[in-house]
């Protein structure tokens, strides 16, 4: 799994062109791609075709065709890349009522370093969370948090054989859990593996 490249992304004419397929296929693959923990709380497993795409629609938003602002977006968006040996998300907080949201916030703290993948027969693996910054205080935490599931070979090698996993929160305020991944979802993240 390598990093996307400058050498590797459209030109914004070629992008044009190419934006209706792409945009359909990052909309049908967001979809397999994400795994609702009750009502408020959303993962987006992402891969690099979800992050290339990003990268491609910031840079036709922004107009962006110098080498400074397209490496900007790269240094942005690579992170978010899985390696082959884990799973990276982007968690969300969803609440649509703001007085609502800004009392869950306050109540959830800590709440990223509480999210969990769990291989069947495997230990638990606990998210590595926000490693670009912080995004939480003692008061409240962030509505969108970035994390890293790091897996063993042997969590691989499972997975690869047909193992379920189980996607879940254990924090206090928000306990649940998903035991069974859609076939479609789970088969997405494996391919994330080398």
């Amino acid at each position: 799994m390598g990093m996307i490249t400058r050498s590797s992304l459209l030109s914004l004419e070629a992008y044009h062109k190419e934006r209706p397929e792409m945009r359909h296929k990052a909309i049908e693959e967001r979809r397999i791609r994400t795994v609702h923990l009750g009502d408020h709380l959303t993962m987006i497993f992402e891969n690099e075709f979800l992050m290339r795409y990003q990268i491609q629609e910031m840079l036709r938003v922004e107009k962006t065709f110098d080498d400074a602002g397209i490496q900007d977006e790269l240094d942005a968006y690579n992170p978010l890349v899985p390696d082959g040996s884990n799973f990276k998300a982007t968690m969300m907080l969803e609440y649509p009522n703001e007085a609502d949201r800004k009392i869950a916030l306050s109540k959830l703290v800590g709440v990223e370093n509480h999210v969990f993948i769990e291989i069947e027969g495997q230990p638990r693996v606990y998210a590595i969370a926000d490693e670009d910054l912080e995004r939480s205080s003692e008061e409240k935490t962030s509505a969108v948090h970035f994390m890293r599931f790091e897996l063993t070979e042997d969590m691989k090698k499972v997975l690869k054989a047909g193992a379920q996993m189980m996607v879940g929160c254990d924090h206090k305020g928000y306990p649940i859990h998903i035991e069974t991944l859609a076939h479609e979802t789970l088969s997405s993240l494996v391919s994330d593996l080398s």
